[in-house]
């Protein structure tokens, strides 16, 4: 039993606190005590101290992931909430807002107070339910927002299909707006996209699959854009892909909806290209574009017209991979993948490191109105540790998540989360 956790000589980043320096990190009775250049020095000696020091250490804020799948209930076989907990923590996260596609749809009371209640006996990272926007993800009657909101939902969101009616999208964000919650919108024109498969364009030709145009997804940012506007409720957009939709969303931006968006770290790294061979793993949706939309979301992501990184950690079996790539189910994990990825962009000049954390703490909370994870003395101890100068090979095998679905197998990375503290609590660490 130790008395308190010295995190020696390390980077800490903090965009909200305008910090980025060595420092020390003191964390007693589960809160950040003390923080400066040689703050844990008098306490080295301490046999009731565990004092952490790694070359190369960088700490950040304890990570949020707006978008995630924990395929519970219904489909554990993929995912629970407790592998799904197991796999965020070792991502860095301290919270993680599950989406509703569940099976049974989490679009009731029930479902939601179910899924905080487990997480709350499994403890470690924090999960926040988003409900559905609409009963059984089906598009037509509204689910009980309030009810889901007072157990716990902080969003609504029909993940996996789109709200196509513009009726029903407005009276959407009528109703949640009475609560403060973001409707969450995966944006597809499904009657554009029927059967599609890829990305439209040269891969899908030359494979023989239908295309996912992107005017499919421009065209439901626009049309909420313009509902948003109209009712002064808070919109998100999830999985942001294209570079006509980051067009809409700057657009917006500068008249003063309150709009915001997140990206995957697989929109920024994966072009449409990776599908040649029919690559299952390489299936999503939406779908990996072109080289043109990956530098709209780089830079979107950079100047802040997207506001944030998500996950949309999708864990499959076999079954649903290991099949023709017209059965094959869309989604790639991303939950323990997405620190070593994205601090290569980091690395390459993509986005500022303090843009990256702002991206996956402050931003993200700000949009579900969580806690923000601060690095300020007297604040609660969330947090991750990082090891900048660890090297290694991803391996699927050696993850918590149970999915394997991931094209990333055998990508040589650098960088890797060391430790997370949740509430001043150790909820995973990586030390050899």
């Amino acid at each position: 039993m130790t008395d308190a956790l010295v995190l020696r000589r390390v980077r800490a980043v903090d965009p909200s606190l305008a910090l980025d320096a060595e420092v020390d990190i003191v964390i007693e009775r589960g809160r950040i005590a003390r923080i400066g250049p040689d703050a844990g020095a008098a306490l080295l000696k301490s046999e009731r101290v565990r004092v952490v020091e790694l070359d190369g250490a960088l700490v950040l804020p304890g990570l949020i992931d707006l978008h995630a799948h924990v395929r519970e209930p219904g489909q554990e076989y993929k995912e629970d909430v407790r592998s799904g907990l197991a796999a965020a923590a070792a991502g860095g996260f301290v919270d993680i807002c599950v989406m509703p596609n569940t099976k049974p749809v989490n679009d009731t009371r029930a479902i939601t107070e179910m899924l905080v209640a487990k997480a709350k006996n499994i403890g470690g990272t924090r999960l926040h339910p988003i409900g559905a926007i609409t009963v059984g993800l089906k598009g037509e009657k509204l689910a009980e927002m309030a009810d889901m909101r007072d157990a716990g939902a902080v969003g609504v969101s029909d993940d996996g299909r789109c709200v196509m009616s513009s009726a029903v999208m407005r009276r959407a964000l009528e109703y949640a707006s009475t609560f403060g919650m973001p409707v969450i919108q995966h944006c597809e024109d499904h009657t554009l996209t029927e059967g599609a498969q890829v990305h439209e364009g040269a891969v899908s030709t030359k494979l023989g699959l239908r295309g996912w145009p992107r005017v499919a997804e421009d065209i439901i940012v626009a049309r909420d854009v313009l509902l948003t506007e109209y009712t002064g409720a808070r919109y998100h957009v999830a999985h942001v892909s294209t570079y006509g939709a980051v067009r809409i969303l700057r657009e917006a931006k500068h008249r003063g909806i309150a709009v915001t968006a997140e990206v995957t770290p697989h929109h920024l790294l994966l072009t449409h290209e990776r599908v040649l061979g029919y690559d299952t793993a390489c299936k999503v949706n939406p779908p990996l574009r072109e080289d043109e939309d990956v530098e709209a979301l780089r830079g979107a992501l950079a100047d802040g017209t997207i506001d944030c990184i998500a996950t949309d950690h999708a864990p499959h079996s076999s079954l649903e991979k290991d099949c023709e790539f017209s059965e094959a189910a869309p989604g790639m994990i991303g939950l323990e993948l997405c620190v070593p990825l994205l601090l290569g962009l980091v690395k390459a000049g993509a986005f500022p490191m303090a843009r990256f954390v702002d991206a996956l703490t402050a931003a993200p909370a700000k949009i579900v109105g969580l806690d923000r994870p601060t690095l300020r003395e007297g604040a609660r101890a969330d947090l991750v540790l990082i090891d900048t100068k660890a090297k290694y090979v991803i391996d699927p095998s050696r993850m918590r998540t149970k999915g394997r679905n991931t094209p990333f197998t055998g990508v040589p990375v650098e960088g890797r989360v060391a430790l997370t503290v949740a509430a001043g609590q150790i909820i995973h660490e990586a030390f050899a």
